[in-house]
């Protein structure tokens, strides 16, 4: 990071990290940070799609094909810029597995599903979702698996995906 956004970018990140001091805290900050994991979702939303309300069937096909098409579109970008990931320990899976940093796809995902809970409802859900984003973002640099700029770009990323696709599956101007 040689630009001095990129140095800036990379101090505030690392004045963040707090995956290398004990407390409670890191333990919410951990807590959080996994919160956003896909897996976690897409088994989330299989479950309330198997048993929950049939008001539900609907927003957790919308929300797990959201999640798909956001990865997919994030992992393009991750490949095709290839930036590394912050220095640290934590996170060996995400390292091991994704060793790319831009865009954040957990602060996509996070962004995308309040976008998309906003139009389908209900308000309790969608408000939910928009206080638990930023912080499964933020949780992200304080763990030491992102940059700031990663999980900006992942935020702005996931809002314009949410209303694409939105707009793409007709429920936009519903």
């Amino acid at each position: 990071m040689s630009s001095p956004f990129g140095a800036w970018d990379a101090r505030l990140s690392v004045r963040l990290q707090i995956a290398r001091r004990p407390g409670l805290l890191r333990r919410l900050a951990i807590l959080l940070a996994h919160s956003g994991d896909s897996w976690f979702w897409l088994l989330g939303l299989a479950i309330v799609w198997l048993v929950g309300p049939e008001t539900w069937k609907g927003r957790s096909l919308l929300l797990a094909a959201g999640i798909l098409v956001t990865a997919v579109l994030v992992l393009a970008l991750k490949f095709t810029i290839r930036r590394q990931r912050p220095e640290g320990d934590w996170g060996a899976i995400y390292r091991r597995t994704d060793p790319h940093s831009f865009p954040s796809g957990h602060a996509a995902r996070a962004f995308l599903l309040p976008v998309l809970a906003v139009v389908t409802g209900p308000a309790w859900f969608a408000g939910a979702l928009w206080v638990w984003a930023p912080l499964v973002a933020l949780a992200r640099v304080a763990m030491g698996v992102h940059y700031i700029s990663d999980i900006l770009a992942g935020a702005v990323l996931g809002v314009v995906i949410g209303l694409i696709f939105l707009q793409l599956t007709g429920l936009f101007f519903r």
